[in-house]
Parts: structure tokens; sequence; C-alpha cells
């Protein structure tokens, strides 16, 4: 190591050991070149290190413990044979200086200015620490023999009361030892742990893409659970239930119309009712013929004689009915008025009746009454056919 050190000195032709000593002599220096250039002052330049935290006052910055700083070093006391050593240095944050001095009663360090220290003590009795013995008590345990005795059977007090808690602390130490059961037991809750973290990860994502969120999810606590059991939400119906309603609606529901509650319907009501009260005045007072019917009589077309001759000849086995006694006979709506030369063979509808009134008649047999159309046909023969039409008629 010798060789690595800057210990190869020059020495100048003039330097005499006896008269210089040292090199340093010969240059008029001290070892410690500028760190000793107060050394007249009684001030010697150090490397100091902030034993705690503190703030400045300066620029109210806070300064850890451990920084470093070139304080100028200087003794200011004693205590007892121990001196007392005040250091002074400028913060590297602004032009304040700090001053602190040792407190060998204490073993601590002492702000004089400059800083505050960040409250960071305790007392030892609350903290249930062991207490250092002060000076005077320990001198008196080295003199006072009955003092001696009763401390000790202070201490003995103690440790009766401090037994319990130590066997428990043991206990839970041996419990440590086995280091592969402790590996296992912390591997399986570790496992354990993980699995319920990657079961709520999934419950997580399938809510935020259930409801379109991108937000993240908080875990759920008691005080959550606790207020979402007091919450009751009244959802809408199911498609089923709204089915069933609208079913139950219609049954329970009148087949007839209920009474008309605006003036059209009331209308349209009372127009009706008129019609219906003159048709039933109208069929009172005068015979229904086929014409109030409706009925349109046609001929059909395979008819092989006139219905001239089919209504004069009558059938076999049949007696005939003298003309007399058809006329006295009543008449109904489906039977055929007896013919006579003053009136027609059928009736038309009331529309046609003024059209055919103007018409002469033919006589029976002729070839006009086989030409004629189908609507003024006689209905009494035996080749006829009854053919509804309701096209004229009224409806109620």
């Amino acid at each position: 190591m010798g060789e690595r050190k800057g210990v190869n000195k020059y020495y100048p032709p003039d330097f005499n050991p006896e008269k210089h000593g040292s090199l340093n002599r010969y240059h008029n220096s001290h070892p410690l070149r500028e760190r000793a250039r107060k050394l007249s002052q009684g001030i010697l330049i150090i490397r100091f290190e902030m034993p705690y935290n503190i703030w400045c006052d300066g620029c109210k910055n806070h300064i850890g413990m451990g920084v470093r700083y070139n304080a100028e070093k200087k003794k200011v006391g004693n205590y007892y044979t121990t001196p007392i050593y005040r250091f002074r240095m400028k913060c590297h944050l602004c032009v304040n200086y700090i001053e602190m001095q040792t407190d060998p009663a204490n073993c601590d360090y002492v702000i004089v200015s400059g800083a505050q220290r960040k409250e960071e003590r305790w007392d030892m009795a609350d903290n249930e620490q062991v207490l250092t013995t002060e000076h005077e008590k320990k001198q008196k345990l080295e003199t006072d023999a009955m003092f001696r005795l009763e401390h000790g059977e202070a201490d003995r007090s103690t440790l009766k009361k401090a037994l319990p808690t130590l066997s428990h602390i043991q206990e839970a130490q041996s419990a440590w030892k086995d280091d592969f059961a402790l590996n296992s037991m912390l591997r399986r809750r570790f496992r354990e742990k993980k699995k319920a973290i990657q079961e709520e990860e999934e419950r997580d994502q399938a809510l935020q893409a259930k409801a379109s969120l991108t937000i993240p999810l908080v875990p759920e606590t008691e005080d959550d659970r606790k207020l979402a059991a007091l919450l009751k939400f009244h959802t809408l119906d199911s498609y089923e239930d709204k089915q069933k309603l609208k079913r139950t609606e219609i049954i329970s529901r009148s087949w007839f119309p209920s009474a008309p509650g605006s003036a059209s319907s009331s209308k349209v009501s009372g127009v009706l009712k008129k019609l219906a009260q003159s048709r039933r005045t109208a069929l009172a007072t005068s015979p229904i013929t086929v014409g109030d019917l409706g009925i349109v009589r046609r001929r059909s077309r395979d008819v092989p004689e006139s219905p001239q001759h089919a209504a004069d000849t009558p059938k076999s086995g049949e007696p005939r009915v003298p003309e007399e006694a058809a006329q006295d006979r009543p008449m109904f709506p489906g039977d055929c008025p007896p013919e006579t030369p003053e009136t027609p063979k059928c009736s038309s509808p009331r529309g046609q009746e003024g059209s055919r009134q103007d018409k002469p008649l033919s006589p029976a047999g002729s070839s006009q009454e086989a030409t004629d159309t189908p609507d003024t046909r006689h209905p009494c023969s035996l080749g006829s056919s009854l053919v509804a039409d309701y096209s004229d008629s009224e409806s109620e």
C-alpha cells in the first residue's frame, strides 16, 4: 500500500532537518491545508453529517438525516472531562447558517440556532424499553449496600411481572423455527390470495362488460353490503307479464260495446235507431214482397218448356185448384201470386217498378216472353231458381 500513497516527498537542496524539522514547516503550511485556515482561531473545518431530520429556518425546507456539510468545529466547554463541540454550517438550499453542539449528558446533539428539529423522539419508560442508569444512581449502587439490595428486589419483581410475556414470546419464536413449514404455509396463503384476486377481477370485468364501463371498480366493503341491502329497486314488467295482463283485460272486457261517450258515436246510434223504427213501421203497414226482401228471380237456362205451359198444366196426381180458391188462399212471401190478365207475371224491385209499368204486357206463350231479360222472367216456372241479391237493400 505504500507505493499507492503519496509518501514520496521531494526534499529541496537547502532543506535542513535540524533547522526545518519537516517539509510542512519548510513550506510554512499545515498538513490539513485549507481545512486548517482558521486554526489560529481554534476552528477546524470538518465533514459533518446531520444526526437527525431538521427544518431549516431560512428556507423552511426539510433536511434529512445523513446529509453532509463542511462545518466549522469549535470547542465551547466541557461536561466533566468530556469536551463540548459546536458545529456551524451553511444550508445548501439558502444562505442560512445552522449551529449545533454536542450534549454528552444525554448522548445527543442540540440545535443552537438556524433550524428546528423534527420531533420523532419517545419516552423510553412509556415504550417499555430498558432505561439507562443515571450517574448518581450508579455511584449509589457502588457505595450503598442496602440500596443495592433494594434495587435487586425491585428488579426481581419486575422480572416476575414480565415472565408471562417473555414465555409467550419464546413460544412464538419456537413456532417459527421450522423453515419448511413456514415456507409452505406462506406459499399456500399466497396462492389462496392470488386465486381470490383473480376471481374478483373476473367479476369486475364481467360487470364492466355488462354495464359498458371503463372506470376501475373499487373493492366492496361491509358498509356497501349493508347499504345495498337497504335499497329496493322495482324492475319493469317482463314481456310475459305484460302479455298476461293484456289477456286478463281482454277476458274481463264486456262483449257488447259500452255506452258511447262521444258526440259522433251518439249521432250514429241515433240514425241507426231511426232507420230501424222506420223499417219496422213500413213492414207493419205494407205486405212484404219479394222486391222488399231484395230477391231477384232468375230463370234457369235449361227449361224444356215455356213458363206459361208449365204454369197451366198441372202435374200428374195433383188436383187442379180453381182460380177462385187460389185467389182466396193467403199469400206468403215465398208463394207466387196467381196470374191474371191485369197483373204482370212477377214483381220487380222498387227501383224498377216504374219503368216496367210503362211497358205493355205480352200475351201468354208469345215469343217476346221467351226473349225477356232474366230479371223479368216468370218466377213460378218449374225450371226457375231464386237468387238473393242484397245490393239495393237497406242495411240497418
